[in-house]
Order: structure tokens, then C-alpha cells, then sequence
């Protein structure tokens, strides 16, 4: 899957769904530069972030048995991040297609260059009886949708 142009992620600070995060010695390499899985960490957290300024902790799905999975991941490294770099996480999620949702985050690094782009998709997963007997929703429970449409609208 190719990741999309740089032009489709939100260019300006603070525009869209955002998290800031600094690259500490425990995101590097030997070299100090930011390794390839602490990108997904970060990705996961301005999913949480994102869902929790909506009014909807992950904690509370969570809870409920209900889980967001991850079935398509991908990665574009532009520029290295290094030790030290304050990086800047937009995200947009675009609209459901289908079972699936896609989100789409731009990192950016010092003086707001594009270092990484990254695309995931989200299926609902209800675990509520037993993780033997996990089921797919292509029925999201109200809140629930509630929550997507305003992380579609993006932050107010």
C-alpha cells in the first residue's frame, strides 16, 4: 500500500488531531536515530488522545469489550527523527469504509518538516464473551459512531 502525499496531512501547527511527543534515548537506535517501532507507540497514542477528546476513553471501550485493532499498517520515513527532536503528530481520520477505518498522521519534526507519514485501518472488535469467541461489529454502538464522526470533523 502506498502511503498518500505529504499534501493530504494537515500543514499547519496544530491543525488537525495532534500530539507532541519528544524522541528520548529509549526511542533510538545506537545511533540516536528514532527507531522504526517506537513510530507505532506514538501512533497509538494520538489514537487514544484523539478518541479521548471526544468524549470516548479507550478505557471505556476497553471495558465494554470492545477493542480497535490494527489490520493495515504502513510507514513512509522521509527524514530522520533523532534523539532530542520534538515531533509533532497530526492525524486525520477519514470516513469509515466499510468494517474498516483509516487514519492518516503526518510526523513532523523540527522546524515542521515532514519526517514520517503513517496509515492505519481500525476494525471494531467486540471480546465481551471470552477472547475465544471475539467477533467482528460492522454495527458500531452509538456513542461509538458518535465518537467517529467527530474525529472525522477533526478537533473544534
Amino acid at each position: 500500500m502506498q502511503s498518500p502525499p505529504a499534501a493530504a496531512f494537515p500543514m499547519e501547527p496544530g491543525s488537525g488531531w495532534c500530539l507532541q511527543r519528544r524522541v528520548l534515548p529509549q526511542h533510538t537506535d545506537h545511533a540516536g536515530v528514532m527507531w522504526h517501532g517506537a513510530y507505532v507507540g506514538w501512533l497509538e497514542e494520538a489514537r487514544i488522545e484523539a478518541l479521548g477528546a471526544v468524549g470516548l476513553p479507550y478505557s471505556d471501550l476497553s471495558a465494554r469489550g470492545l477493542e480497535l485493532p490494527i489490520v493495515s499498517l504502513a510507514i513512509d520515513y522521509r527524514q530522520a527523527l533523532l534523539h532530542g527532536d520534538v515531533v509533532e503528530l497530526r492525524s486525520l481520520v477519514l470516513p469509515r469504509r466499510g468494517v474498516k477505518v483509516p487514519w492518516q498522521t503526518g510526523l513532523f519534526g523540527p522546524g515542521g518538516v515532514l519526517a514520517a507519514t503513517a496509515r492505519v485501518e481500525l476494525v471494531l472488535l467486540d471480546l465481551s464473551a471470552g477472547p475465544a469467541r471475539r467477533r467482528l461489529r460492522r454495527h458500531w454502538p452509538d456513542d461509538l459512531e458518535r465518537a467517529l464522526q467527530n474525529l472525522t470533523r477533526g478537533p473544534a
